[in-house]
């Protein structure tokens, strides 16, 4: 239980259903819809076509959406890959011969956006209303206005030289030539006309039309490769789900593409350890340790799995984790190496649990802030940049190529046990996702923290030769890790967000959390 003397939040308890998104109004809508009646599904739509509007830096209808769901009795949940694929016309060896990198603002870097075709096969497959209908908060917001809050003006200006490089972007985005500071009333009409049609024509409105041709237009000016045909053949997945078990409980994550793979890596490799009784030192040292073996796995087989081997199993198995494992030492930080040797950051995340226990852990993200910077004009369509985790090396299995999904860091959880779920959960933040997921539940199910407990806690990172630390560990962590061989370093900003809802069963309620670090909240009733 939290010191109610000091600043925090506590965790939110229902008993009916629960919803925690990182934006309040995001979070009002997913609400107000299960209060309508709407289900677990029509919730999650809801909110996440309202945070594609209010917070336009971290999500949008030009990225891509990942999904994991459980109906009330299913024993292993459904899993969506909402991801798009590159132009037909996007081999590796044309990019090598023009001599053409995948930059950040690139059009090279814009894969076909796949959230909105995500959301249409979700309805289709599991909701009760029609898009129609769970649109018109989000057109109301991008037609009418909404105040920007605080986290997201924070961000905005940080970011505000991403879309200051674009003339469309910059009219929109940056009124007066700056970023907009919290409170602000910002608008994107030309949005809300793009929505008006998704909502009369589905996803063929978006894919198909004016508004493809205006994001087509827009990308095939700067150089890029995409095609209305690239964007008419845009379609989810729906893909079985991996898991493996951590302390009583079965961890469920999608597939590669995305890199859930390495969460599951991680535990995997904690799971000898009493990772409970660690001193915040070892603890953080053994997080860092299995944190760089499991992404050095990724960035060297992480891929497509449709064109791609991406040896899911083997990384699974017990003896690639007690390899992996027994290669760390907690008296030193070393090098990561493959196991065995094979040849070769922004997001939102919210999830809903219904009345009827239906879950849903739902994933949306342009990747970079801002995406890549470039709005379509007409459309006020801003674009993605997921494409930037490509690599142009033939032979690798994430070099790009035609109609093929990059390696993705979005990644939605589900936590579950005997057969009924117990908790969806996510946790934001680039490449720290995979990380964030797993100390989201050690804090969990090893320290025995409660929901709001575990996403407050600091936060560390290992990557790109740093270990981050946020403010709040205790003293001499710094130099303790240092001592180790690590180099630590004072995150420049908070590491992530996340959200998650506890199912107790046999209480029949729920427990709701929502992270700090971002503006949103958990609400239920």
């Amino acid at each position: 239980m939290r010191d109610f003397a000091r600043p925090g939040r506590s965790p939110v308890h229902a008993g009916a259903a629960a919803v925690a998104t990182s934006h309040p109004l995001a979070s009002l809508v997913a609400v107000e819809t299960l209060r309508a009646g709407g289900n677990a599904v029509d919730a999650a739509i809801a909110a996440v076509a309202v945070q594609c509007v209010v917070d336009p830096l971290m999500t949008g209808i030009g990225g891509d959406c990942f999904a994991l769901y459980a109906p009330k009795g299913a024993s292993v949940p459904i899993a969506l890959n909402g991801s798009g694929r590159s132009p037909a016309a996007a081999h590796d060896a044309w990019y090598l011969e023009q001599g053409v990198t995948i930059e950040p603002t690139s059009p090279h870097a814009v894969t076909v956006p796949g959230a909105v075709a995500a959301w249409s096969r979700l309805l289709a497959d599991h909701g009760t209303r029609d898009l129609a209908a769970l649109l018109r908060p989000a057109i109301a917001y991008a037609e009418d206005g909404y105040p920007v809050q605080p986290r997201v003006a924070f961000d905005w200006a940080r970011n505000a030289a991403r879309v200051a490089a674009d003339p469309v972007s910059a009219a929109l985005f940056l009124p007066g030539g700056a970023a907009p500071e919290a409170g602000t009333r910002m608008r994107n009409p030309r949005l809300a006309a793009t929505l008006r049609r998704i909502a009369g024509d589905g996803a063929r409105g978006f894919y198909e039309g004016p508004v493809a041709r205006d994001m087509v237009d827009r990308l095939r000016a700067l150089g890029g490769l995409h095609t209305l045909e690239d964007f008419a053949a845009a379609a989810p997945e729906i893909v079985t789900p991996i898991t493996t078990r951590y302390r009583g409980y079965d961890v469920y994550e999608c597939p590669p593409s995305g890199q859930g793979l390495a969460v599951l890596m991680m535990l995997n490799m904690l799971g000898a350890d009493d990772v409970g009784a660690l001193s915040e030192l070892d603890r953080v040292h053994l997080f860092a340790e299995a944190c760089k073996q499991a992404y050095h796995h990724r960035d060297a087989l992480f891929a497509d799995p449709v064109l791609a081997a991406v040896p899911v199993d083997h990384l699974l198995s017990q003896a690639w984790h007690a390899r992996a494992r027994g290669a760390i030492s907690m008296g030193r930080a070393q090098s990561p190496v493959i196991w065995p040797e094979i040849a070769h950051t922004d997001t939102i995340y919210l999830c809903v649990v219904d009345r009827d226990g239906n879950a849903i852990s739902l994933i949306n993200s342009i990747f970079q802030p801002f995406g890549t910077g470039i709005t379509a004009p007409e459309s006020g369509v801003l674009l993605h940049n997921r494409g930037l985790s490509f690599r142009v090396e033939p032979g690798h299995p994430n070099t790009i190529g035609p109609k093929k999904r990059p390696m993705h860091t979005i990644i939605p959880g589900l936590l579950m046990r005997d057969g009924r779920a117990v908790a969806p959960f996510g946790v934001m933040g680039g490449h720290y996702q995979a990380m964030g997921h797993v100390e989201l539940l050690t804090g969990l199910l090893d320290r025995g923290l409660d929901v709001q407990e575990a996403l407050d806690a600091p936060r560390s990172f290992a990557y790109g030769g740093g270990l981050e630390l946020e403010p709040g560990f205790g003293p001499g962590l710094a130099a303790g890790l240092a001592a180790r061989g690590h180099t630590p370093l004072a995150a420049a900003q908070p590491i992530g967000g996340g959200q998650i809802i506890w199912i107790d069963h046999a209480a029949g309620t729920l427990t709701a959390g929502s992270d700090p670090r971002k503006d949103g909240c958990a609400l239920g009733y």
